[in-house]
């Protein structure tokens, strides 16, 4: 499992999840967190590519962080309720799919650098 980061002042890094699942098949993007009854505040899905996404049957609210090639966060939208589509943002190229709160727990901001360790 990967690891994601947020870029602090200077170089110095902020370990924000500790299991970030990727989701880059065909499939694995199209299900998404579909089936699951929750997630940890220490996990997160990363779809990419992906620019909008839709919670759809889903059974518990997400954050949804979009953030662009250089994975600078373009986009937040917290809270997202099941049945909501949210985008297409264009500037972003893949999405952070977390639990619900996580965005304002961290502070995360537009703008803000993250990174990925696998």
């Amino acid at each position: 499992m990967a690891k994601l980061y947020k870029i602090q002042h200077g170089d110095k890094a902020e370990l924000l999840i500790e299991n970030l699942e990727l989701a880059e098949s065909f499939f694995a993007r199209g299900k998404g967190l579909l089936g699951r009854k929750s997630l940890s505040p220490n996990a997160a899905l990363w779809i990419k590519p992906c620019n909008n996404i839709h919670t759809f049957f889903m059974n518990f609210a997400i954050d949804c962080i979009f953030v662009n090639k250089k994975m600078e966060i373009e986009k937040i939208v917290s809270v997202v309720k099941p049945y909501k589509i949210i985008g297409p943002f264009w500037k972003a190229s893949s999405v952070v799919e977390t639990a619900a709160g996580f965005a304002e727990k961290w502070n995360l901001q537009v703008g803000d650098q993250l990174y990925v360790v696998s």
